[in-house]
């Protein structure tokens, strides 16, 4: 049973990881195009698989090829997910914007747009967290076969994680929470302007200690 808890932990650690604040403005500004549960939780599990490739690829990098990357990479990278974040929101702001100017609701949503987009959310998601998650297995698991499992299951952990947060983050945004357009369309900006904020604020403070 004891050989079980790094496991438990691992997966722990990804399932409460994708609830972060950044992750969960972006899959909400995602998944605000979506009528449907289920394609609104395909959307988290495709980010939850681009952020596990990109922490696999990086640890892999670094744990089994031996590469050193500096940490202002990192910060870097962090900063690409404030713009990252900002584009998002502007996007989705600019969508309610077109659908009110031609009078018509079906510019907001789009239950046929692949899932590509929230898998390269997850993707660089993944790369400016992997530093942080890289760290805490090297510090723990010392064999890098222990180690790229830890992570994997790190993975697996967030790719769950992310389907609840998704799945949940949907709701208020489907048909069955509110037939109003208006309401609709009011989750969508304040979601948007929520992640065009957070965007800001994590590019401000990431190239401000540079």
């Amino acid at each position: 049973m004891t050989k079980l808890i790094p496991v438990l932990f691992a997966a722990a650690v990804g399932f409460t990881h994708a609830f972060a604040a950044d992750h969960l403005v972006a899959v909400s500004s995602i998944v605000s195009k979506r009528t449907r549960l289920w394609l609104a939780i395909k959307d988290g599990i495709y980010w939850g698989l681009g952020h596990t490739s990109t922490i696999l690829l990086m640890g892999m990098m670094v744990i089994v090829g031996k590469m050193a990357i500096d940490e202002k990479v990192f910060s870097y990278l962090e900063a690409g997910v404030g713009i990252m974040l900002m584009a998002i929101g502007l996007l989705r702001i600019k969508t309610v914007w077109n659908s009110h100017r031609h009078g018509t609701h079906t510019h907001l949503v789009n239950d046929s747009s692949p899932h590509h987009v929230a898998y390269g959310v997850g993707m660089v998601h993944g790369l400016a967290g992997s530093g942080v998650m890289i760290l805490l297995v090297m510090t723990e698991i010392k064999e890098p076969v222990f180690s790229l499992a830890y992570l994997l299951i790190l993975g697996l952990g967030s790719v769950v994680g992310m389907l609840v947060a998704s799945g949940l983050f949907s709701m208020p945004f489907s048909k069955v929470f509110s037939k109003s357009k208006k309401v609709q369309m009011g989750l969508i900006i304040i979601s948007s302007l929520f992640c065009f904020v957070l965007g800001g604020k994590i590019l401000f403070d990431h190239l401000s200690v540079l």
